[in-house]
């Protein structure tokens, strides 16, 4: 059902296309059906009876047949493919756009693989048999039953040999659909399994090469490698018996004609004509039915893929869209009130009861040990997830209430892992804001302490900047991350963990010039360096899901355990008192 219902939700749109289709393959099937007719009148009143002039004007008449039949059938192929193609194209355009949609909960529930190979090699499966449909399904049906009826007309008493060859042949391909359709769901399983060793290596590559780790990685892909060759091989078997079996069907077929129907003329019940024209006429037949069957093997495979597929584009986002009638915040205070997350399947939630206040103009800090919850706080906040319960506002405006973009141009996240797309220097730092002029862009790498290192490179801003960013250091890559941000101007910055590959003279620059650069706008910044956050207006300590203590770094110091133990595992007391 998931197969037939994408099919015609998305070829709905290329009905003219689809009715050129079937009039252009009814023209050509039935200029393929009228030739036989023509040639058994050209052996059995031309041949036969000497007539010369009989064979040229029916010869004639099949050349223009032929012709028409030529034309018919590439304008057929031609909107065939042109309807599929566009099938295709919407279909991958929304499986993006759901992708897109999703929270990042929803996106690790199913997988970054799977959801690469649904949005590619699940879309081309599905357009596939659509184009197969469009140029086979229309002149199969059409062929078979036209040529039962014009073989009939030749010679009724070999009709039984069409009776038994169909039913035959599609009993045979009810059997391989049987065997098929488990297969191919689990080769899509298998493809995803190698997607996903794939990607995780390649992503991974220098910590496998720091470890000496290639041999162990080698043979994890081989083994995924493996089961999807075997389950491969699996399909090639099927495939290999079917086509032999087929063949066989058709040669006895032609045989038994021959036989038959050669008794019938001999008898004198038949003419050599209309036997010719009976042969031809069950061979097209045949030849439909097994355009049939290679339909139908496509089938199973399109049915899993349709069925992948529906699962992603059905999937109900939990970040439900706003209305759109909120005003956008311009001060950019941050609030939370009574803010619970737990992921799913966990047996308690990482953040529980959570309040607090970020004020403008003012630097929050968040440490905490490792798994306190720390990211997951400053996730919340532009809405890459929604809590189970409580609320996170700006400005007394609920985030729940802030269409994406409404979020975008108020809250500035630079993310626990930098990432840069492929693109340039500037291209990367313009994703904060496309019309950044190229000073903006310089200002912005200056505060970032990024400006040296760009400067230095012979193409400036337009120094390329290769997928990932791995063609820059982890300190470069988070200097222009926090570049992007700047640029973007929002009213609230969200730094997760992002000085961490910084040195620590780098560090002090990039913070005494974020404080001029930051203006009265909002900072949140959560970091493992005590020396990062000293200096912050208001530090939070998270430990058991709840917000232990709070206050300046002096303060904290004196009144909060948890906070002297953080200090002390890095400096002395002494150090930093």
């Amino acid at each position: 059902m998931a197969l037939l219902s994408i099919s015609l939700r998305y070829a709905k749109p290329y009905t003219r296309f689809v009715a050129a289709v079937f009039v252009f393959q009814l023209l050509s099937t039935i200029a393929a059906l009228y030739l036989p007719s023509l040639n058994a009148e050209i052996i059995d009143r031309g041949v036969a009876r000497g007539d010369t002039d009989f064979i040229w004007a029916t010869g004639m008449t099949m050349l223009t047949v032929c012709v028409v039949q030529v034309v018919t059938a590439v304008g057929g192929v031609y909107f065939g493919a042109r309807t599929a193609m566009a099938v295709g194209r919407d279909l991958r355009r929304d499986v993006y756009r759901k992708v897109d949609e999703l929270s990042a909960l929803e996106i690790g529930g199913f997988g970054t693989a799977t959801l690469i190979t649904r949005g590619t090699n699940d879309v081309q499966q599905v357009q596939m048999l659509v184009l197969m449909t469009l140029n086979f399904m229309v002149s199969a049906p059409i062929m078979c039953v036209g040529g039962i009826i014009m073989a009939l007309r030749e010679d009724v008493g070999l009709s039984w040999l069409v009776w038994v060859s169909v039913p035959v042949l599609f009993i045979i391909v009810s059997v391989l659909v049987g065997i098929l359709l488990p297969l191919f769901r689990l080769m899509q399983d298998r493809i995803d399994g190698i997607n996903g060793v794939l990607r995780e290596q390649i992503t991974g590559i220098r910590v496998i090469r720091a470890f000496v780790r290639e041999p162990y990685e080698s043979e994890r892909y081989r083994t995924a490698n493996e089961r999807l060759t075997r389950v491969s091989v699996r399909v090639g078997n099927v495939f290999v018996l079917m086509f032999p079996v087929i063949m066989m069907v058709l040669h006895l077929a032609t045989a038994a004609v021959l036989w038959f129907g050669g008794q019938r003329v001999e008898a004198g019940e038949m003419q050599v004509g209309s036997l010719t024209a009976f042969l031809q006429y069950l061979l097209q037949i045949l030849t439909a039915v097994m355009m049939g069957v290679f339909m139908v093997m496509m089938i199973p495979r399109a049915v899993v893929c349709a069925e992948r597929i529906q699962q992603v584009l059905g999937t109900e986002t939990a970040l439900t869209a706003p209305r759109g009638d909120a005003r956008t915040p311009t001060v950019g205070r941050v609030e939370f009130r009574d803010v619970t997350f737990g992921y799913p399947g966990a047996e308690r939630p990482v953040l529980e009861n959570l309040s607090f206040t970020a004020e403008p103009g003012k630097t929050t800090a968040i440490v905490g040990s490792t798994g306190a919850g720390k990211s997951t706080l400053v996730t919340l906040i532009p809405r890459l997830m929604d809590p189970q319960s409580g609320s996170i506002t700006i400005d007394d405006v609920p985030v729940s209430q802030l269409s994406r973009e409404q979020i975008a141009s108020v809250v500035g996240l630079v993310p626990q892992k930098p990432y840069l797309f492929s693109g340039t220097v500037a291209s990367n730092l313009r994703f904060g804001r496309d019309d950044a002029t190229d000073p903006e862009l310089w200002e912005a790498l200056g505060v970032a302490q990024g400006a040296d290192f760009v400067n230095a490179k012979p193409e400036g801003l337009d120094t390329p900047i290769s997928q990932g960013g791995t063609n820059v250091s982890g300190g470069q890559r988070q200097r222009l991350c926090i570049a992007r941000a700047l640029v973007a101007k929002p009213r609230v910055y969200l730094f997760d963990d992002s000085f961490s590959a910084l040195d620590v003279a780098t560090d002090a620059r990039l913070r005494a010039s974020l404080g001029e650069a930051t203006g009265g706008a909002t900072v949140i910044i959560v970091a493992q360096r005590v020396s990062t956050i000293r200096e912050a207006d208001q530090i939070l300590v998270l430990d058991a899901r709840r917000i232990v203590a709070r206050g300046t770094h002096d303060e904290l110091l004196e009144s909060s355990d948890t906070y002297r133990e953080i200090v002390e595992s890095q400096l002395s007391v002494e150090g930093v008192a």
